[in-house]
Formats: structure tokens, C-alpha cells, sequence
């Protein structure tokens, strides 16, 4: 559950969000969050449930080149929250009515969550992987709303910009963790297409 956090990233996620914040009503941004993580939660149960057959099955893709991928993709963006920090944060400038997609993807729901997802339902019964990712979509939200209030508490303060500067350094410092597991999704991909050889 901690990997799944950790790939989730609710410190970058926060800071995506903050452009959000500023333009919707507290009751709005709650809405919107809600649905964004209820259909992130949807998506990562279909892969849960369904991963490997969704990949080898319906596409004809191995899971371990999705692996290698995803691992490329994590590491980019750990290199990006490393070197950049804030600066690599997207802003919004959608309608109220598809903000909560654009948030559910591609930042919660992206190629690493979603490996993570496959994973779990390799080593987990279904009702174990119900709590696991309820658990986690519950902690993301709450962590958000908690964010977002306490940010709320100190706006228009000399204690914003040193709380804003101190997220920041948590997410380059969570870049490394990123990079690291991205790493290994690509040693892990690569170790299995040598052990099952060239799929087709």
C-alpha cells in the first residue's frame, strides 16, 4: 500500500491541483476530487481484477513491455520532479464538468499505478485488493482535503511560501524514490522477457 502511495504521489498532486483549488469553491474542489479518486479507484479494480488477461489476452501486449515502459515513463517524471520541481506542474484550463477525468488521468492513474494494480492481483484474493485500494483512494483524499485546508489556514502569509517551498522539496525528494522504482519496473521487464523469450 505505501509503494501505491508513493507512485500516487499526493505531494505532486497537491501541488497540480493548487490552480484548481484557486478557481472552484471548497465545496466544488470536493466534488471534483471525489469523482476524480472514485474513477481512478475504478480503473485501478478493472486491472486488478483483470491485468494480465487485459494485456496477453484482449491486446496481445506482455505485461513485461508494459513494465519497461511504464518504468521509462516513472523515471521521466522523477527526473522532471527532480530537476524542475514546481515548474514541471501542469495547469488546468478545463470545463468544470471534464475536471474530474483530467485529474483521475493521467495524475492519478498513469502507467505506474496502474503495473502496481496488475501486480496486486497476482499476489492478492480480490477482497484483499478491494481494501488495499479503497484504503489508498480514502488516504489520497483525505490527505488532499487536509492539504488544502491547512494551505486555506496560512493564505496570504509569509508561512505560505515557506510551506509551499517545503512541499516542493518533498516531491523532488520523492523523485528519487519515483526514479528508483521506476528503475526497477525496467530491470524487472527486461529479467522477464529473458525468461519467458520474445512474445508475439
Amino acid at each position: 500500500m505505501l509503494i501505491f502511495l508513493v507512485m500516487l504521489n499526493p505531494f505532486a498532486l497537491f501541488l497540480y491541483l493548487q490552480p484548481v483549488m484557486e478557481d472552484l469553491s471548497k465545496g466544488d474542489f470536493v466534488k471534483v476530487l471525489f469523482k476524480a479518486s472514485l474513477i481512478s479507484l475504478m480503473i485501478f479494480l478493472v486491472f486488478f481484477i483483470s491485468g494480465n488477461y487485459f494485456f496477453e489476452g484482449i491486446f496481445r501486449i506482455s505485461f513485461d513491455s508494459f513494465r519497461i515502459f511504464g518504468g521509462v515513463v516513472i523515471f521521466s517524471f522523477a527526473y522532471l520532479y527532480i530537476v524542475k520541481g514546481q515548474k514541471a506542474m501542469i495547469v488546468f484550463k478545463e470545463d468544470l464538468d471534464d475536471l474530474a477525468s483530467e485529474i483521475a488521468l493521467p495524475f492519478m492513474v498513469g502507467a505506474g499505478t496502474i503495473s502496481i494494480a496488475v501486480l496486486m492481483g497476482e499476489k492478492l484474493e480480490i477482497w484483499q485488493g478491494l481494501i488495499v485500494l479503497a484504503m489508498v483512494a480514502v488516504i489520497n483524499f483525505l490527505f488532499l482535503l487536509m492539504m488544502k485546508h491547512f494551505r486555506d489556514g496560512i493564505r496570504k502569509t509569509k508561512f505560505q511560501i515557506a510551506f509551499d517551498k517545503n512541499v516542493e522539496v518533498l516531491i523532488r525528494l520523492n523523485g528519487f524514490v519515483l526514479g528508483s522504482i521506476g528503475i526497477s519496473m525496467i530491470v524487472q521487464g527486461i529479467k522477464g522477457l529473458f525468461a519467458f523469450g520474445p512474445y508475439f
